[in-house]
């Protein structure tokens, strides 16, 4: 039988009274807020806390902080957590996701630095920001950098790190009274657990390829090891950076990169049936097959496409480096790429507000969507097996035996 705890409002009014609560008010306001909650958490469970019930669906699971603020002042809630599915009190307090809070900071930072144009305006009334001051903004921002930098400067201690993707997005930012683009590093690894997880991020200038070097300098420091391949685009200072700092990893070609550089050599018709075409050299069951249908697909090139033949048999080495890890793991990277879908996810958000007003705003708005996709991956299945990571570590072929060594780097420096 379930323990009643309640209490009378006299007794309640008494207590408050008697410890000189000056703030009686505050006091009351969160008791009957918690109260309701309480309830509505009841209703979910399909029973009363602590009572057991044949009807019962669900239980609780603790409490999480939430400050509410009120004409009475901050609140400090104890919002009910549930063990299955999650609870959220809509009708009292407002979602608000950190990369929907950057968001609005972003845009409204724009518009209040002098910065902003009519569309501005429309997209600020798009997201429901009226009367917005400037120190709710800078409080705003203020709490998201904080959140952001310790996403960035974290310890990386889930290696080791077998693949790693490296991307750039060009981005438009204010600078010196002018307009610059200027690249958002991006890296995205599959750590121990075989889950994705997003290391780092950092803006560089769009030809900076110190700040490339840089920034994976950065990631050794913070714990980057165990590194088998890298992926990324033929960026000539990023390929550098790769060889200079991941000895002994191999470097593989992005295959959505390379596509549209190659097709930029064919005509718009053929376009189709060239692409389809490469595909097939990623669909081979071993190595041995991937070698010869790339030698194969420059052959049936020369004839009509020679520039795309000799494109495609120049970035041999690079383009087939995968071959040289385990059949099942082609499959999981080819399938399905973190970074080309992480991409489009970031865009979805930057293009809303077009030119950024300095940098800080785009690591700001950025960072909070990469740290929100962290905390979904954790919770999601993992991206690959351990037995294909351990195997992809071990450099086990079909037909070898297990052996430490790493193969030839496939880079210099």
């Amino acid at each position: 039988m379930a323990v009643d705890n309640s209490v009378t409002a006299g007794h309640w009014l008494a207590k408050q009274i008697e410890t000189s609560n000056p703030d009686v008010l505050r006091s009351m306001v969160k008791t009957m807020a918690e109260a309701l909650m309480s309830a509505e958490a009841d209703s979910l469970c399909g029973a009363a806390y602590g009572e057991r019930n044949r009807e019962r669906t669900n239980s609780r699971n603790g409490y999480r902080a939430r400050e509410w603020d009120t004409r009475a002042g901050t609140v400090e809630l104890a919002i009910p957590k549930l063990r299955q599915g999650s609870y959220f009190p809509d009708w009292l307090l407002e979602r608000r996701r950190r990369a929907e809070q950057a968001l609005i900071s972003v845009v409204a930072t724009s518009y209040l630095l002098g910065v902003s144009t009519r569309r501005v305006d429309k997209l600020i009334e798009q997201l429901g920001i009226k009367n917005i001051s400037k120190s709710q903004v800078s409080q705003m921002a203020k709490i998201l950098d904080e959140q952001v930098e310790a996403f960035r400067t974290r310890t990386l201690d889930n290696g080791p790190y077998t693949f790693v993707w490296l991307d750039a997005l060009t981005q438009k930012v204010r600078e010196g009274g002018r307009i610059i683009n200027v690249h958002v590093l991006v890296a995205t690894a599959v750590n121990a657990d075989g889950r994705r997880e997003i290391l780092g991020l950092e803006v560089t200038s769009a030809e900076d390829g110190a700040g490339r070097l840089a920034f994976l300098r950065g990631l050794l420091a913070r714990g980057l090891s165990g590194v088998q391949l890298v992926i990324s685009d033929a960026h000539t200072g990023l390929v550098a950076a790769i060889g200079a700092t991941l000895a002994g990893a191999s470097w593989q070609r992005c295959r959505t990169h390379y596509l549209r550089n190659l097709l930029t050599v064919v005509p718009k018709t053929a376009q189709p049936f060239v692409a389809t075409l490469v595909r097939t050299i990623f669909d081979q069951p071993d190595a041995a097959a991937v070698k010869a249908q790339h030698a194969w697909v420059v052959q049936t090139l020369e004839a009509k496409h020679p520039a795309a033949a000799e494109h495609l048999d120049a970035a041999c080495d690079e383009l087939i480096a995968f071959a040289a890890f385990p059949r099942e793991i082609w499959t999981q990277v080819w399938s399905n790429n973190p970074q080309e879908r992480l991409n489009k996810e970031i865009r979805r958000r930057t293009d809303v507000v077009g030119i950024f007003p300095d940098r800080p705003a785009i690591i700001r708005l950025v960072g909070a969507v990469l740290a929100e996709q962290t905390d979904e991956w954790v919770e999601a299945r993992r991206y690959m097996g351990l037995e294909s990571l351990a195997k992809a570590r071990l450099r086990v072929l079909p037909g070898d035996t297990p052996t430490q060594n790493p193969l030839p780097q496939t880079l210099t420096a």
